[in-house]
């Protein structure tokens, strides 16, 4: 359509490409043009024709064949891998992609690619005017057209495809059977391409939140959500000063040893992905600096006068119940409000058994791609390391790094690739040998009341006392020993009351309960 010859009779003819250019009220100051190498003369023709109309706009070629440009599976499949190699910037551009030249098949599949969010922008659609469409002279028209899947349920089932593609990607490829995480999943997907709105993703340690993280990151720079980095933040390991600095950066001279200015790790994120690990951790002071910055987008470095700003996207993990921290005092419940949204919480590995076989095999083949050659069981191997897997006897305590850790060790001692019976049988032995080793750890971490008060105050005061009194006072004692000041004992201690006091003194209230028994805070905590 845009071939009309190239004398000036041309210009009396409508030619759709051109036509963009002859609105006063549609400005385009960059033109991308998709065409095969059989059309650079006319390719030539149309930029020359655009440069004396709108000498302004910059026009930028790219070739792109079809081998069957009727084949709707071709056709999709080169235009998708366009829209994914192409360096869309959706926080500094609008986009628009005409759908008026082209087969039919590539205007279908222009539109699917603009509505599943690949092409990140909104249709435009021209045609020749209204007055005169026979031979098609005058002023051009044009239409864009802002897609909104809550107006096309008729179509919703175009996307289902990539909707599947996108989920099966944030499990990682792995095809999990468990109804309720699939549903997690399928939900997480549609949030992580429709919302920027932090996410939060519980569950215990070794079930997968940082992988997660990652995959999000990666499917929404995949649809054109963002262009920035993944940021990734472990809040574990953030104390004191080195927390504000790394997180919101400081001016130089802040503190000693500040001998330049640090941006942070905030503003690394600017235009991407912060995912904040083990955000629990969080001192409050961050917490409340924090909370600006996903509210506002905007902080204050430390030492510094003047704010900054960071438009990021937050993902924030953790292993503890956060509600409980904010009940003790240690977690500010606005900014876990804030965060709270979208919340999703990982199953251990034990609660999934029927996704147990899936992720065998990933690991397995994860494993073998490592090392570079192939590493299976052999079938009475691989039936025994199941049917263990799945029994009550596996106890994954550390989830997916305790599997990945198992497969390793089999893959590695295996002969010709083959893992076998005998092999399985010392892994298991091993791991029922781990496991029980936590376990017991784990039931005998608090000792009993008993034995806790006893060790204070004596066994001869302890066995003077009431079952309900050495209970008050083995909570008081392993509060004490697990806070860092009286301060922080009493805001866990009376995390109620304190809040229906007009003025609370939680250091003088645990020195009174001390006090009863002749102890001191600091004798407890340094035993």
């Amino acid at each position: 359509m845009d071939r009309r010859g190239k004398g000036e009779k041309r210009w009396d003819k409508w030619r759709p490409t051109v036509s963009m250019f002859q609105h006063d009220d549609l400005l385009i100051d960059r033109l991308d043009l998709l065409f095969d190498n059989h059309s650079q003369r006319l390719a030539d023709q149309v930029k020359e024709d655009i440069a004396r109309v709108s000498p302004e706009t910059e026009v930028v070629f790219h070739t792109l064949n079809f081998s069957d440009p009727w084949d709707f599976e071709t056709v999709y499949s080169d235009l998708l891998d366009f829209a994914r190699g192409y360096n869309f910037k959706p926080n500094k551009e609008k986009y628009l992609t005409h759908i008026t030249t082209g087969t039919h098949v590539a205007q279908i599949c222009l539109y699917l690619l603009t509505e599943a969010g690949y092409l990140p922008g909104q249709l435009l659609q021209t045609s020749p005017p209204r007055s005169d469409r026979n031979d098609r002279k005058g002023s051009a028209e044009y239409q864009i057209i802002d897609l909104d899947l809550s107006k096309y349920d008729q179509i919703a089932s175009r996307f289902k495809r990539e909707h599947k593609e996108g989920t099966s990607y944030l499990k990682g490829g792995i095809e999990t059977r468990n109804d309720k995480f699939n549903r997690m999943i399928a939900q997480l997907e549609k949030v992580s391409i429709r919302s920027n709105e932090p996410i939060l993703i519980t569950g215990p340690t070794g079930a997968g939140k940082s992988q997660l993280a990652q995959r999000v990151f990666e499917l929404r720079k995949q649809r054109g959500k963002l262009n920035g980095n993944l940021v990734t933040v472990n809040c574990a390991t953030l104390r004191g000063e080195n927390a504000m600095s790394a997180l919101f950066g400081h001016k130089k001279g802040a503190f000693t040893g500040a001998t330049h200015d640090r941006p942070g790790l905030l503003r690394e994120a600017h235009n991407g992905l912060l995912f904040l690990d083990e955000v629990g951790e969080l001192g409050l002071d961050e917490q409340a600096m924090l909370l600006r910055a996903v509210e506002d987008k905007r902080f204050i470095p430390f030492g510094a006068d003047k704010e900054v700003s960071s438009d990021f996207q937050l993902i924030a993990g953790t292993n503890r119940d956060l509600l409980l921290r904010v009940r003790e005092g240690l977690f500010r419940e606005d900014l876990l409000a804030r965060i709270d949204l979208w919340t999703y919480k990982l199953p251990s590995l034990s609660e999934r058994p029927e996704d147990l076989e899936a992720n065998i095999d990933f690991e397995l083949e994860s494993f073998s791609r490592k090392i570079g050659h192939l590493v299976k069981f052999n079938r009475a191997a691989r039936e025994k390391y199941l049917s263990f897997s799945q029994s009550s006897r596996a106890v994954w305590t550390a989830n997916f790094r305790d599997l990945n850790a198992s497969i390793t060790r089999m893959g590695t001692l295996s002969e010709g690739g083959r893992i076998n019976s005998s092999l399985v049988d010392e892994e298991v032995e091993r791991l029922n040998s781990k496991w029980q080793t936590y376990l017991h750890n784990t039931q005998t971490q608090t000792p009993a009341p008993s034995t806790t008060v006893a060790g204070v105050l004596g066994q001869k005061a302890c066995d003077e006392m009431d079952c309900y009194d050495q209970l008050k006072l083995a909570g008081l004692i392993n509060i004490c020993r697990s806070s860092s000041s009286m301060a922080e004992a009493g805001r866990t201690l009376f995390n109620i009351s304190r809040g229906q006091k007009k003025s609370s003194n939680d250091s003088h209230r645990v020195k009174q309960l001390l006090d009863k028994y002749n102890l001191s805070f600091q004798d407890l905590v340094s035993d």
